[in-house]
């Protein structure tokens, strides 16, 4: 099948990465992402606005910007061992707006003890945002690692702020 991707730039992100095979997404990356696969892995830059997959992923990531959509509704294939597959369902299930914690996704698996190993999968999500893994958080409440950087993953969880919350913070 025929890897391909298309770059977007942002406001919110900058510019963004997306990769698709054959009829499914199978990546999202940031300039400066920690796990971005080497250039020539994602095949060549094509239009979004010419290949109906991305085409179809750029107005959905578009529509989520401008707070028109909550939920992604795509054809995404994530290359992972079995135990990702499990944690990237769980965050997947997470809700717009809301966060949960890599010991909380661990404890759902059935075992709390399995947080780290949790972590490592999150942060080995090539699907971010689509997957949205900005919304796991650290125990205490603190913003930990993002494959994407901090100040994205805090850009990402301020969009889906309720707006009685943000109404009342300065950014």
């Amino acid at each position: 099948m025929s890897t391909r991707h298309t770059v977007i730039d942002t406001a919110q992100l900058g510019p963004v990465t997306i990769v698709a095979t054959g009829p499914a997404v199978t990546g999202l990356y940031f300039r400066h992402h920690i796990r971005r696969p080497a250039a020539e892995t994602l095949g060549p830059e094509v239009s979004f606005v010419d290949d109906p997959v991305l085409g179809e992923a750029v107005g959905q990531l578009l529509e989520y910007f401008l707070g028109r959509r909550r939920t992604f509704e795509l054809p995404l294939h994530a290359a992972g061992d079995d135990f990702q597959q499990r944690v990237w369902r769980e965050v997947t299930a997470i809700e717009y707006g809301t966060t949960t914690t890599y010991g909380q996704i661990a404890e759902n698996l059935g075992d709390r003890r399995l947080a780290y190993r949790v972590g490592q999968a999150v942060g080995a999500n090539p699907l971010c945002v689509f997957v949205p893994c900005h919304r796991v958080i650290g125990a205490d409440g603190s913003l930990t690692g993002y494959a994407g950087g901090l100040e994205r993953k805090r850009a990402l969880l301020e969009l889906e702020e309720p707006a009685v919350v943000s109404a009342g913070r300065l950014f």
